[in-house]
């Protein structure tokens, strides 16, 4: 039986996992969630998601939510795919370094502006301090990262820390459109950008792409 994977368009937490399941080449049977229509308020929804979030999959009768355990969970469902943490154990490691760097220090900023600027859409009643502090949290993580910048990814091959951070820097456009002045743009150095055109070249991601976003 194929996995089912349960998503909304644009959350960067169902688009991490989307790619991951293609990378490894995983069967799984998507399944879009409005939350226009409120689908993750519905009975059925809540019995595999009793946070209301997305995403999650759900495996021959398991259920499981939070993107960072679907990953850890594909890579032991699904040894022999391409691996999302690597083989060895040192370079598996350091994976898990910067995935825990990324959601400790980056998503905390992500989902400040998330609230502050997809939330609430009058730009005057907007927490200017905690959207300015986000800003600065942000330039100064990739300001770090940046140089670490070594090889084509983030750490050797293509990996759980790549899906990771890809779509958190994928936002900034969208921020940007409801507030220009922002410039997180101009926070993502030369090979930082280098390395999304890389995420962007992968022969999946038009099929992950957030199809809310083409409009």
């Amino acid at each position: 039986m194929a996995l089912t994977f349960y998503w909304a368009s644009g959350s960067p937490y169902s688009w991490r996992v989307y790619l991951a399941l293609e990378y490894k080449l995983v069967p799984f049977e998507p399944r879009l969630v409005s939350f226009d229509k409120s689908e993750h308020k519905t009975r059925e929804f809540l019995a595999i998601s009793p946070r209301h979030q997305v995403p999650v999959i759900t495996d021959d009768g398991f259920a499981l939510y939070e993107s960072s355990a679907i990953l850890e969970y594909l890579e032991e469902r699904f040894p022999l795919a391409p691996p999302l943490f690597a083989s060895d154990r040192r370079a598996r490691a350091l994976v898990r370094q910067w995935v825990s760097e990324i959601t400790s220090k980056i998503e905390p900023a992500i989902e400040i502006l998330v609230d502050e600027i997809f939330y609430e859409p009058e730009a005057a009643r907007r927490n200017r301090k905690a959207v300015a502090d986000a800003r600065t949290a942000l330039a100064v993580e990739l300001d770090r990262i940046e140089p670490r910048l070594g090889g084509e990814w983030l750490s050797g091959e293509p990996s759980a820390a790549d899906f990771t951070l890809y779509p958190f820097l994928a936002m900034f456009p969208r921020f940007e459109r409801r507030e220009p002045e922002l410039g997180l743009e101009d926070l993502v150095g030369p090979k930082l950008r280098v390395w999304m055109k890389r995420i962007e070249a992968l022969p999946y991601f038009e099929k992950t792409y957030p199809p809310h976003w083409r409009a």
